[in-house]
C-alpha cells in the first residue's frame, strides 16, 4: 500500500483519520484481526501410522489384563469368572476387534457430517483499489480509489433444514452400523466357540472308545489264541481301532483350527488363547422351541440393518428434499463502501442466480434414482430378514427332533448296557457282548452330539436373524418392538 495513499484523509463517520500516518495502526489491526481469526482454528497434528509398532501391540494383545478386566465389570452382570464363557468373550472382542474400531469412526465421521450441515456459510470480503490516470496527481483531490465489498450469501427455501436432517439420518445409520457389526462379532465368536466345544466333546467321546476297543482287540486276541474267532475278525477290530484313532487325529486339529478360529474373532493372536480355560454352559441348554410368530414379526421389523436401511433411505428423502428446494436460487447480499477520489461512497446490492437454462432438474432426477434405489435395498433387506428367520426356525424344529430321536436311542442302548452288565455279573454273557453294546452307546453318543451340534448351530442362525441371545430369560420374547417409526420421523429443522 506504500505509495498509493499520500497524505490523504478519510472521513468515516464524521471523523476525520490521516491515512499516511496511521498506515502503522492499520497493519497493526490488521494483524490482530487475522491473529483472532487464526486463534479459532483446529491445528493439524502429525499421527504416524508404524506397522511394526501396531504388530507389536498386536502381539502383545492377552486376555486377562487389568484393562479388560475393568471393561468386563463394567458391562458384563456379575463381573468375570474364571473360566471364559461366551458373554466373556464377546466383550472381549468388543475391547480388542478393529472392526468396531472402524464403523466407530465412521460414527465419528457422520457425526462431523451433521456439524458441517448445520454451519451457515460464510461471508465474502473483497477489497479493490483503483487510479485515476486521466487526472493524475495534478487534481486536487486523490486519484486513488479505494473499495471495500461484502457478499452474505443467505439460503433459501429451506435448503440448510433439508440439509441438517439428511446428515441426522446419516449419523443414525453410522450408529445402527455398529449395533449390526456387533452382532455379526457376537456370532462370529459363538461358532468359533460352538465349534471348539464340539471338537472338545468328541475328542473325550473318542478317547473312551479308543479304550473300548483297545479292550476288545485283547479279548479277540484271547479268543484267536483259543481258536474260537478267525484273524479277521481280529484285524477288522485293529481297523476299526486305526480308524478311530484319526478321528480323534482330525478332532484335535478342529479344536486348534477352532482356537485359531476363535482368536480372529475377538482380535487377539492365537497364543493368547493357548492358557485360557474355557466355560461351554451357553450350549449345555437347547430351546424347547422357536421364537412365536409375533416376536418373529417384530424381528422382522427392528433388525439393525433393516433400521440402518430406513435411516438411508430417509437420508435420500432429505437429499431429494434439498435438490428441489434448490430450483429456488439463494439470494447475496452485497453491501459495500467506496472511497473514492476524496469521497465516501456506500452501496447495498442484491443477487441471484437466475434458473434460465437449468432449473436443477438433473440433480433432481438424481436424486430421485437414489431415493429409489435405497427403497429397493430396504425391501431387499427384509426380505432377507424374513427368509432367513423361515429358514432358521425351520431347521431348528428339524434339527431338535432329530436330537429328540437321538435321545431316545441313547436312554435304550443305556438299558441294554446296564441290562448286559447284570447278565455278565450273573454269568449267562461274556464281557464281549457288553464292550461291544458299549461301543455302540459310544457311537450314539457321537451322533447325538452331532446332532445337537448342528441343532446349537441352526440356534446361533436364529439368534443371529433375529438379535436376540438365547441365553437370555424369555429369549423368545425380549425382542424390542417396533422402532421403525422412530427412524422415519426425525424432527426437521
Amino acid at each position: 500500500m506504500k505509495g498509493l495513499i499520500v497524505n490523504q484523509k478519510l472521513r468515516f463517520r464524521g471523523v476525520s483519520v490521516d491515512i499516511d500516518n496511521n498506515r502503522g495502526v492499520y497493519m497493526k489491526l490488521l494483524w490482530l484481526v487475522m491473529l483472532l481469526v487464526m486463534a479459532g482454528c483446529v491445528t493439524y497434528q502429525d499421527r504416524p501410522l508404524l506397522p511394526a509398532k501396531t504388530l507389536d501391540d498386536f502381539e502383545s494383545r492377552r486376555l486377562g489384563t487389568d484393562e479388560l478386566e475393568t471393561y468386563l465389570d463394567k458391562n458384563l452382570e456379575g463381573g468375570s469368572s474364571g473360566s471364559w464363557n461366551l458373554p466373556q468373550l464377546t466383550l472381549a472382542a468388543f475391547f480388542f476387534n478393529p472392526r468396531l474400531d472402524i464403523v466407530r469412526s465412521r460414527l465419528g465421521g457422520a457425526k462431523g457430517q451433521e456439524k458441517v450441515a448445520a454451519e451457515y456459510p460464510n461471508p465474502d470480503l473483497g477489497v479493490a483499489t483503483g487510479f485515476n490516470s486521466t487526472s493524475g496527481y495534478a487534481a486536487p483531490v486523490s486519484p486513488w480509489i479505494l473499495g471495500v465489498a461484502l457478499d452474505i450469501p443467505i439460503e433459501t427455501a429451506g435448503k440448510r433444514g433439508y440439509r441438517i436432517v439428511e446428515a441426522r439420518y446419516l449419523s443414525e445409520s453410522a450408529r445402527l452400523q455398529i449395533a449390526q457389526t456387533a452382532w455379526e462379532l457376537r456370532h462370529q465368536v459363538r461358532e468359533a466357540l460352538l465349534n471348539l466345544y464340539a471338537a472338545t466333546r468328541k475328542e473325550t467321546l473318542l478317547d473312551s472308545r479308543e479304550l473300548l476297543e483297545k479292550d476288545k482287540i485283547k479279548l479277540l486276541k484271547q479268543l484267536l489264541d483259543l481258536g474260537e474267532i478267525s484273524a479277521n475278525e481280529l484285524s477288522l477290530a485293529r481297523v476299526t481301532h486305526e480308524e478311530t484313532r484319526l478321528a480323534w487325529l482330525d478332532e484335535d486339529k478342529h479344536k486348534v483350527q477352532a482356537r485359531m478360529q476363535l482368536a480372529a474373532a475377538i482380535g487377539v493372536p492365537a497364543k493368547a488363547l493357548e492358557t485360557i480355560e474355557f466355560c461351554f454352559d451357553v450350549f449345555e441348554v437347547l430351546p424347547d422351541e422357536a421364537p412365536p410368530a409375533d416376536a418373529q414379526r417384530r424381528a422382522m421389523l427392528n433388525r439393525e440393518d433393516l433400521l440402518g436401511a430406513m435411516a438411508d433411505y430417509q437420508a435420500c428423502q432429505s437429499a431429494l428434499q434439498r435438490e428441489v428446494a434448490r430450483q429456488f436460487p439463494d439470494v447475496h447480499l452485497g453491501p459495500g463502501y467506496e472511497f473514492d477520489q476524496s469521497e465516501n461512497k456506500w452501496m447495498l446490492g442484491l443477487s441471484v442466480n437466475l434458473p434460465i437454462f437449468n432449473q436443477n432438474k438433473g440433480a433432481i432426477a438424481v436424486a430421485e434414482a437414489r431415493r429409489e434405489e435405497a427403497a429397493a435395498k430396504f425391501i431387499a433387506i427384509q426380505a432377507r430378514i424374513v427368509g432367513d428367520i423361515e429358514q432358521a426356525v425351520a431347521s431348528y424344529r428339524a434339527c431338535l427332533r432329530k436330537v429328540e430321536v437321538a435321545e431316545l436311542l441313547s436312554k435304550e442302548l443305556q438299558a441294554t448296557v446296564d441290562r448286559l452288565r447284570k447278565m455278565y455279573e450273573a454269568g449267562e454273557v461274556v464281557v464281549l457282548n457288553v464292550t461291544a453294546a458299549e461301543l455302540e452307546l459310544n457311537t450314539n453318543a457321537v451322533n447325538k452330539l452331532d446332532a445337537r451340534v448342528e441343532a446349537l448351530r441352526t440356534l446361533g442362525q436364529i439368534e443371529d436373524a433375529i438379535h436376540v441371545a438365547a441365553d437370555l430369560p424369555n429369549w423368545s420374547q425380549r425382542i424390542p418392538a417396533n422402532r421403525t417409526e422412530h427412524v422415519g420421523n426425525q424432527d426437521h429443522e
